[in-house]
């Protein structure tokens, strides 16, 4: 069987669609897999082979990986911190697909392999800090991740590791830092704060309510990826010849509070917050260190908070609005 199919799993995601979009864009065969039913992936495009199959069987990621030239596995169940904090075990057992996944991939000699990990891998006392400097590569070990969710995605990038060590399948690691962007979660309890807030403000702003609730005291620090950010460092990330997991990260950090003040900005609304200490809220500062992506792709991620803000709060709003049977108003 010729190998020419590009394949995404986790394709009826957030980041998913936004990858399959961009690789249809460049002209490659692509075959979408999600194990969500087709009417709920946030992007379904005809020109993609789009397969619906779980991927935690060994058959089913032989079904999605025949043919495959690459392969990008995004597949996981995974949410912002009030999800991942209170659904540890759902979030651990992600590593059936990357263990399936990898299987399927060295028995289909696949030419190169990408594992999406997540900024919560790393260790929870580089951390304490709202003023984080950066978190390098290294700072993952010794090892302290996220309970649950961070603990699979490391786990899962020794299992890349050592399957190019010992198999030569040929493997790439993403860590992602928040990222965030139009046609993704907005509700529901797995969406990430950038999100969230646009959705609070957008909520705030259509209702009359002159207040919204924050998670925790709001001086908790993040930075946050742009999604266009994000699929080119993957793409640049894919195509080159880094074995190592790499930050695919923004470097703009800011506090909630700051988050919150810019998302009204957009909004053109001023409102009153409510704290909510007892929330789930992470590690107290995180950021990301882009040394050795600079070094090694010649690329960080560049598009300023303020820009793709603006851009996710429109989208938002707008499906605010269709939801309510209203006329868009700005």
């Amino acid at each position: 069987m010729a190998h020419d199919m590009t394949v995404v799993t986790g394709a009826g995601g957030f980041i998913g669609g936004h990858l399959v979009a961009a690789l249809l864009n460049e002209g490659h065969p692509v075959r979408a897999v999600d194990l969500k039913p087709f009417d709920t992936w946030y992007q379904l495009f005809p020109d993609a082979e789009n397969l619906q199959l779980d991927l935690r069987t060994a058959e089913n990621c032989l079904t999605a990986t025949r043919g495959a030239a690459q392969i990008f596995n995004l597949a996981a169940d995974m949410g912002g911190m009030g999800f991942i904090e209170n659904h540890k075990a759902e979030c651990m057992l992600s590593v059936l697909v990357n263990t399936q996944m990898l299987l399927a991939s060295r028995q289909v000699a696949t030419s190169r392999f990408f594992f999406s990990s997540s900024a919560c891998v790393y260790a929870a006392g580089k951390q304490v800090n709202p003023e984080n400097p950066g978190l390098k590569e290294e700072d993952a070990y010794p090892a302290m991740p996220e309970d649950g969710y961070g603990w699979e995605k490391l786990f899962s990038e020794r299992m890349c590791r050592h399957f190019t060590e010992d198999f030569g399948l040929p493997t790439r690691v993403g860590r992602y830092h928040n990222v965030y962007g139009p046609h993704g979660t907005y509700d529901g309890g797995r969406e990430k704060a950038p999100a969230a807030i646009c959705r609070k403000v957008a909520e705030a702003k259509l209702s009359g309510d002159n207040e919204i609730e924050i998670w925790g005291d709001g001086e908790q620090a993040r930075s946050f990826t742009y999604i266009d950010d994000c699929i080119t460092g993957t793409l640049k990330l894919m195509e080159s010849d880094v074995t190592e997991p790499l930050n695919i990260g923004s470097s703009q950090l800011v506090t909630i509070n700051k988050l919150v003040d810019t998302v009204e900005q957009i909004a053109g609304t001023e409102l009153k917050r409510r704290y909510e200490l007892n929330a789930a809220l992470g590690v107290r500062g995180r950021n990301s260190d882009n040394t050795l992506v600079l070094e090694h792709l010649g690329w960080e991620p560049s598009i300023p908070l303020e820009v793709g803000l603006e851009r996710t709060y429109a989208w938002i709003y707008d499906q605010i609005v269709c939801s309510r049977g209203k006329k868009v108003r700005f």
